[in-house]
């Protein structure tokens, strides 16, 4: 019986950067598409990891016979991980492995992110883990605090047949709610009038207390569901609670820890030179890397760590900061597998992906420079603005869908089938 199943689809960026935590941290799991759920590939597993991404979306991807699939396999005895959107793929608004609902939008703080305390309970997944780099006991005492890293998350509502394993403390002052840092916003105390003039909940505070890491059960399987991040870049602390999980879950699969390096740069620098397809991927290269810098010289955007940006709001960040990783991604895969030596194919993929990706990056610099200067004369947001222009771009290259859509969803899901043909090449 193998170890881990890792849901790729409709996970992008946030898949990616699972790849990465747990490939650094020694762990065991192989990447399966919905089509191969549906087809029974998870009698193969003990358990199914689901990494972050819009749980709508999933579901979509899975339909209902790889939703049924999921959840005969939990039934029966199999392990169920999500984390962040693969947390909420698994609730009452998705496909009910658990008795909690996403708490609706307008009572969320929906745009918080960043480091944040939290309050623990006694359980094997914070075995090892120190509480500011003090403690490194094997149990805690009810309500022990640790600093992990929440992205954008959504907020969950339990009743009691669910064990609530952490709880949010007090965020952090390095972090953000919307574009607006935290500490600095609480030097002032600015949040009611920040709050009105962005007419969503921003104060950090409203989160304290609320579930961040729950546990339950489905037949007779485990169901363990993180609104935390654990796979953030550089986490070393993560890396440990990823593999008290996999112990937990699966206490005979071969682990060897190894903690993650600390890295302060979202720069990869592949060279492609003796490649087959090396103008296709440099081109790709540096079309994402072209986006994300005239985003900088804009002061629209920072990058936080390796793989997230910040942005400003009135733009979007979050879907350049995907594309910008995923292609970087697969120009080094493909610049480690010679692909001169590769099939015909993946020359003609690049070139499809080209065709899309380069009208996408010239159209997303018009309209982010629009974006920029209509900041200046009014508030904006992603989705509201006065300016026809603006919006008739906005339709164009995302239509109006939060969870991707328009010209940069074909785009990205071009890019994601050559990157998981790239990553499962054997």
């Amino acid at each position: 019986m193998k170890s881990a199943a890792f849901l790729w689809d409709e996970s992008f960026l946030w898949g990616v950067m699972a790849c990465k935590a747990l490939r650094a941290a020694g762990l065991p799991f192989e990447l399966v598409r919905a089509g191969d759920i549906r087809n029974g590939a998870l009698a193969d597993y003990r358990t199914l990891f689901v990494p972050g991404g819009w749980a709508s979306n999933k579901a979509k991807a899975l339909e209902k016979e790889g939703i049924d699939a999921i959840r005969r396999f939990v039934d029966r005895g199999g392990n169920y991980v999500g984390f962040c959107g693969g947390a909420g793929l698994a609730t009452m608004d998705g496909i009910g492995l658990v008795p909690v609902k996403r708490r609706p939008t307008k009572e969320r703080v929906p745009s918080f992110s960043g480091r944040i305390k939290l309050k623990v309970n006694n359980h094997p997944l914070w075995a090892g883990v120190s509480a500011g780099g003090a403690e490194n006991i094997e149990r805690r005492t009810p309500n022990s605090e640790f600093v992990f890293h929440a992205w954008w998350p959504s907020q969950f509502m339990v009743d009691g047949s669910v064990s609530v394993l952490a709880t949010y403390g007090g965020a952090m002052p390095d972090s953000f709610s919307s574009d607006v840092n935290v500490g600095d916003a609480e030097t002032v105390g600015g949040w009611p009038e920040l709050e009105r003039l962005y007419q969503i909940n921003l104060d950090p505070k409203r989160l304290i207390g609320e579930p961040a890491v729950i546990e339950g059960t489905f037949g007779k399987g485990k169901v363990l569901l993180s609104l935390i991040h654990f796979d953030t870049p550089g986490d070393a602390q993560g890396a440990i609670i990823l593999n008290n999980l996999w112990k937990h879950l699966a206490p005979n699969a071969d682990r060897r820890l190894r903690l993650p390096e600390d890295a302060s740069s979202g720069q990869c620098g592949p060279q492609y030179e003796k490649t087959r397809d090396a103008g296709l991927i440099r081109g790709l290269d540096e079309a994402v890397s072209g986006i994300v810098e005239f985003g900088q010289r804009n002061f629209l955007w920072f990058w936080r760590n390796p793989m997230l940006l910040q942005w400003r709001r009135g733009v979007r960040g979050l879907e350049y900061c995907t594309l910008y990783v995923m292609v970087k991604e697969l120009a080094e895969i493909l610049r480690r597998q010679r692909t001169d030596d590769g099939p015909q194919a993946t020359n003609e993929k690049l070139k499809r992906t080209g065709e899309l990706l380069l009208p996408f990056v010239d159209k997303a610099k018009q309209l982010l420079i629009r974006e920029r200067f209509a900041m200046q004369n009014a508030h904006i947001t992603y989705e509201r603005c006065d300016d026809p222009e603006i919006q008739a771009l906005r339709e164009e290259l995302f239509s109006h869908s939060k969870s991707h859509g328009g010209l940069f969803k074909e785009v990205i899901d071009e890019v994601d089938r050559l990157l998981y043909s790239a990553m499962t090449l054997r």
